[in-house]
């Protein structure tokens, strides 16, 4: 009997000790995506709603009263200062000159006949031949003569002038629009309506309205030395979404601002040759304002929001272990965001399998920079460099980042 309680007692260790599997190894660390951020110069934009208006413009009106006689020009096509554009019915004025000139021809006559008469009396009044009042009066009657004669020259010089009104002349050179009226329409001197209207359309101002606070904000940051101021150069972005092939000049900032509205009216210059940009189109312009020097570019993908909202990023250090870093973004720049106070130089910021790591893990970190080297937009003509950021009226100065949310509890 006890030889078989140690039998079975053998049975069960036997059965113990081959049940023990052997330790486990740890888990491999998680493959982690990074990227190394650098410091690079970054232009400082903003894109700012603008209206185009036409370089110069002028308003046709009549200068005479009259019918019109005739429309010289094709409405749409261009013109050049000085084409006859209406001709008013001439007549009358042609009278008013070929009367003038008769007036005038009669006051010569005249001038000359009591020119004589008070030389004449000159010489008898010498002589006690004539009375000294009748030589002053002959001397005073040639006085008026003359003065009659400059008199109507001014007459005749006004016909003629009212006479060249009567053809209606284009006073800039541009494109003109439709004509108010035709042939056979009576037409006043103060009439309110145009006839038609010119516009130089090459080039073309760009009328823009920028926040004063923005415009506080960009002065600091000059004064302190943080950013270089930027170029004039401005580029645009048409109602349907394309870039505008040439880029425009800064020429004008107002001095005051609108107490309406609170911004403050900028005006660019843009080239026009092939006149796509039309008076009155709706448009974006991008204005480089300043160039951030060594400014910090970092993935979107890279910077998340915690449990309380706040934008955070995980790197990874010498040790390929991962540490959590509150960062402040200042603006977005295609798929990066601008870094302004958490991550700097040299810091290897984990985008791709942020969700298999925490803070404190040890990691295996493969560098995906290739892969987001693309992150930045490429630049087309008229664009601002790929490596620039971009401050929309529209949205929140110095926004934080709308990533998903992968918050990190400790």
């Amino acid at each position: 009997m006890p030889l078989m309680k140690f039998a079975r007692l053998s049975l069960l260790l036997l059965i113990a000790a081959c049940s023990k599997e052997p330790p486990q190894a740890p888990p491999p660390p998680v493959k982690v995506g990074v990227v190394a951020l650098q410091a690079q110069p970054v232009a400082l934009t903003t894109e700012l709603v603008g209206r185009t208006t036409p370089y110069l413009m002028s308003e046709v009106r009549p200068q005479v009263a009259g019918i019109v006689k005739a429309r010289l020009f094709e409405e749409g096509s261009l013109v050049k200062a000085g084409d006859v554009l209406y001709q008013i019915e001439p007549a009358p004025f042609q009278a008013t000159v070929n009367e003038a000139q008769a007036a005038l021809a009669n006051a010569q006559a005249t001038v000359a006949a009591a020119r004589l008469k008070s030389e004449r009396f000159a010489d008898l009044v010498k002589i006690d031949a004539v009375a000294r009042q009748d030589a002053d009066d002959a001397q005073a009657t040639y006085r008026q003569s003359v003065a009659n004669v400059a008199q109507q020259k001014a007459a005749l010089e006004s016909a003629q002038i009212q006479l060249r009104f009567t053809k209606i002349t284009a006073p800039i050179s541009g494109r003109i629009g439709r004509s108010a009226v035709t042939a056979g329409a009576l037409v006043g001197v103060n009439q309110t309506d145009a006839l038609a209207t010119i516009r130089a359309l090459d080039p073309v101002y760009v009328d823009m309205n920028q926040s004063s606070a923005s415009l506080l904000r960009l002065k600091r940051m000059l004064g302190s030395g943080q950013v270089d101021p930027g170029a004039t150069e401005v580029s645009l972005r048409l109602e349907d979404g394309t870039v505008y092939g040439h880029t425009g000049q800064l020429k004008f900032s107002e001095v005051a601002v609108d107490q309406e509205t609170g911004s403050v009216t900028l005006r660019a210059t843009f080239p026009n040759p092939d006149e796509v940009l039309l008076p009155g189109m709706y448009v974006q312009a991008i204005v480089n304002e300043a160039v951030e020097p060594r400014g910090i570019l970092a993935p979107q993908q890279g910077i998340m929001r915690d449990a309380k909202g706040n934008a955070v990023a995980l790197v990874v250090d010498a040790d390929n272990k991962v540490a959590q870093r509150a960062v402040e973004t200042s603006r977005a720049i295609g798929n990066t965001w601008l870094i302004a106070k958490g991550l700097a130089a040299g810091d290897r910021l984990i985008v791709e399998g942020v969700e298999k790591t925490r803070a404190g893990a040890v990691v295996e970190p493969l560098d995906v920079s290739k892969t987001f080297a693309g992150a930045k937009p490429e630049a087309s003509p008229g664009e601002p460099p790929a490596a620039s950021a971009t401050d929309s009226t529209s949205a929140k100065p110095a926004a934080s980042p709308e990533a998903p949310a992968a918050a990190e509890k400790k």
